[in-house]
């Protein structure tokens, strides 16, 4: 069992950094190296693109966790992977984010992800790793069902 964290702050404008540090695993708490990620919002959404935005940064996280998903199941299936690459998009109104209307969602409404693979490889054995890879991808089961979230506000100087 392991229990992931991030912090983010917000900067200014539009921006913020997350910050992520450690993690738990069984019940033990291991540092490992801190990492920064920055958030800031394209100049057509008033922000100043020093840095991806945060639905950006949900496509980048998605082809990371395939990326991993490819790499270790073509492992474990004796598949040799020469190269393998996503390429991610998706369409979000920004009336939804914008809360102008009550009916347009506020995030994507669909994600089209192709996945380019050179591998040693058939066609049959490539749709088998796909199926594994997508059954078992945090990310992608994430995004394709509901999470709960438990949100708190805590006011005053933190």
């Amino acid at each position: 069992m392991f229990t992931f964290r991030a912090e983010t702050e917000w900067v200014d404008a539009l921006k913020s950094v997350t910050t992520v540090d450690g993690f738990d695993h069984a019940g033990e708490t291991v540092s490992t190296r801190e990492f920064t990620i920055e958030g800031d919002e394209p100049e057509e959404i008033l922000g100043e693109r020093t840095a991806p935005n945060a639905v950006e940064l949900l496509l980048a996280a998605l082809g990371s966790c395939l990326t991993v998903g490819y790499a270790a199941n073509a492992a474990a299936m004796g598949i040799e992977l020469k190269s393998v690459r996503f390429e991610m998009d998706g369409d979000v109104d920004l009336r939804g984010f914008l809360g102008i209307s009550d009916d347009v969602r506020a995030g994507f409404d669909t994600i089209r992800c192709t996945v380019y693979v050179d591998a040693d490889a058939s066609e049959a054995e490539l749709a088998t790793l796909r199926e594994r890879v997508e059954s078992t991808s945090p990310l992608m089961d994430n995004i394709s069902n509901a999470v709960e979230l438990e949100t708190d506000i805590v006011g005053g100087q933190q």
